[in-house]
């Protein structure tokens, strides 16, 4: 069998949302169009997705969430993360109060442990890798306390979310591409943070540019396709691939994460993190992603271009 030119691990986030969208993203992994999932532990069916996951064998990090729903840790009444309906203040609103300088680390940090340690609970071994929902884990200050977190606990894999090509993805509309822009900076200014606590990530990251609508067969191998020309680079060496080969200068694939968010929609008032379903959730697009990454057409791609799906914990 030869050589694959890249290691992708393609992440089903929102692991746990509700049951349709954790019945989806199995039905994904089934059918060969994701490797990997994100697990929401404060989401109303995280027990459900646990129990898919055993049962089907899927590989399974933490999605750690600071930003929707309820907080997992039992001591942060009154807590700065929280707004005064005690839920997390949102994904614009979590930005919003970190800027002001009155968000706590001392209690993103307890939250961050909490969930770890729900994790654990719920699928009985540490997490594989952890990310951030809604990409809170590389915001200024959280990003320090989410690598000490890491650290401590041994977790080795996270996301830094700077996608190549996607500064030229003019069919974005124009609040998404400023959003985009101010995650990839964040990233940039994370890279430093990780590296100081031994943390690792892929070569390359994608997702940015083909989330719901934006995700069709062509535009998947466009953003692809920086992957691809990166392992034709001789001097690419992924620091993620361990080989044991004696030879130093032996080949190396190129290492990639895709993250994604197919399922199957939810419906009104049934799942969410404790405040229900949001429109993001609800959306079509979770199906039209889910159909597009198990369409032939993308999985017959991925096996010409020598594209293979792995898990960080194949790393």
């Amino acid at each position: 069998m030869p050589q694959p030119k890249v290691k992708l691990v393609v992440t089903g986030d929102d692991f746990g949302y509700c049951e349709r969208r954790n019945q989806g993203i199995v039905d994904c992994f089934k059918a060969g169009g994701i490797s990997n999932v994100s697990l929401l532990v404060n989401a109303v069916s995280a027990e459900h997705a646990a129990e898919l996951a055993k049962r089907n064998h899927i590989p399974i990090g933490l999605h750690a969430n600071l930003s929707e729903g309820l907080p997992v840790s039992q001591d942060l009444k009154g807590s700065t993360l929280l707004n005064k309906d005690g839920f997390f203040h949102g994904k614009m609103g979590f930005r919003e109060v970190l800027q002001s300088g009155q968000l706590k680390m001392s209690e993103v940090e307890a939250e961050l442990r909490a969930q770890v340690n729900r994790f654990c609970e719920l699928v009985g071994h540490m997490p594989y890798h952890m990310d951030g929902h809604q990409h809170v884990h590389i915001l200024p200050e959280v990003r320090e306390v989410f690598a000490q977190v890491l650290s401590d606990f041994g977790i080795t894999y996270t996301r830094v979310p700077i996608e190549p090509g996607l500064k030229f993805c003019t069919f974005l509309p124009p609040h998404l591409r400023d959003f985009n822009a101010q995650v990839e900076k964040d990233a940039l200014e994370s890279i430093k943070v990780f590296h100081r606590h031994g943390i690792r990530w892929p070569d390359v990251y994608l997702g940015l540019s083909t989330m719901g609508k934006n995700m069709s067969v062509s535009n998947l191998k466009r953003a692809l396709g920086f992957t691809l020309e990166a392992s034709l680079d001789d001097r690419v060496t992924s620091p993620l691939i361990q080989s044991n080969d004696a030879v130093t200068d032996s080949y190396c694939p190129v290492t990639a994460e895709l993250m994604v968010h197919p399922g199957y929609p939810s419906q009104p008032h049934q799942g969410g993190c404790g405040e229900g379903p949001d429109d993001f959730s609800q959306s079509a697009d979770r199906l039209h992603e889910l159909n597009t990454l198990r369409d032939p057409l993308v999985l017959n791609y991925y096996r010409q271009q020598g594209i293979h799906l792995c898990a960080f914990k194949d790393f």
